[in-house]
């Protein structure tokens, strides 16, 4: 099998989310976001990724 990339990663959220509704995604989001810290294991890593992703949302 070939190595999976970030544009899997991509594509497998981006169908996800076209598979719950409006009101679900802010919770599918917040559960796909825990499940991969607790994988990560590195809580502080995971709060520098949430703070560095809201900053980019900002511009």
């Amino acid at each position: 099998m070939a190595e999976l990339t970030l544009e899997d990663t991509y594509e497998a959220l981006a169908e996800s989310l076209d598979e719950v509704t409006e009101a679900q995604t802010p919770v599918y989001l917040a559960k796909v976001c825990l499940a991969l810290a607790q994988e990560l294991g590195d809580h502080g890593k995971t709060l520098e990724i949430i703070r560095a992703c809201r900053e980019y949302l900002d511009g």
